[in-house]
């Protein structure tokens, strides 16, 4: 935002100061949240920045209704429209399955599917996932029978500390479903794999970029996700 120049800043009569004419970076920050929960719960956008004119961003704030299918339950809850998916299944809910790691995006530790694409919760408003079918960790499988990419990862080794590991999996059990489909990734399109690519091991490291573990544990989950594709196109479940 451009700021005045001393020439044209308000005599010492005028009510309005430096500070008040501009926008400070948390206004801004919650007032951009404020307006994008509002679109997703179906406003208009002129609608939901007037929510905000009407005086303190952060009061715009709403409790709202929502009814969210998680794990083929169906959940119907009131959150404040800032609450995003991962605190929704964390905080509300109690499902502690997926992880809290950089609330940034970046590790993808949080990793959930949304209607059989993998996001980050994180990163995703609860608002935004109404109507839709959340399938967290705890929805892939249980101790006494675990889904494909669970039993891979048993095999294979395929964590150490655990923390990324539901991530992991969740990312896995979509790379699967991907390649039934043949989507495509920048590996595909460097070799010139553009229609049903093979996974290899460059495919599997570049489809899994997003989920990062600290501990290192790096081959045996391509060698998790390299058997779980190989079952997919022979004919296995994910």
């Amino acid at each position: 935002m451009n700021r005045c120049s001393e020439d044209e800043l308000p005599d010492e009569t005028s009510e309005v100061s430096r500070d008040e004419m501009e926008m400070t970076r948390r206004e801004f920050v919650v007032a951009s949240t404020v307006v994008s929960a509002s679109v997703a719960m179906g406003w208009s956008p002129e609608a939901a920045a007037e929510e905000v004119r009407r005086g303190d961003p952060a009061a715009a704030a709403k409790m709202v209704p929502i009814s969210i299918s998680i794990n083929k339950q169906q959940r119907k809850l009131t959150v404040d429209t800032r609450t995003s998916l991962l605190d929704l299944l964390r905080e509300h809910l109690d499902l502690t399955g997926s992880k809290k790691g950089c609330d940034h995006g970046q590790c993808g530790a949080c990793t959930v599917l949304l209607d059989g694409r993998r996001v980050n919760s994180c990163l995703t408003l609860a608002v935004a996932a109404q109507g839709a079918e959340v399938t967290t960790i705890e929805g892939l499988g249980t101790p006494e029978n675990l889904s494909a990419a669970q039993s891979a990862f048993l095999e294979h080794d395929g964590f150490q500390c655990g923390y990324c590991t539901p991530g992991q999996i969740c990312s896995a059990t979509a790379v699967v479903e991907e390649a039934r489909r043949g989507d495509l990734s920048t590996v595909s399109f460097a070799t010139g794999q553009t229609t049903k690519p093979p996974i290899t091991d460059d495919e599997i490291r570049e489809r899994m970029s997003g989920n990062i573990c600290r501990c290192g544990a790096y081959p045996n989950i391509v060698a998790a996700v390299r058997e779980l594709t190989a079952r997919s196109a022979n004919g296995g479940a994910a």
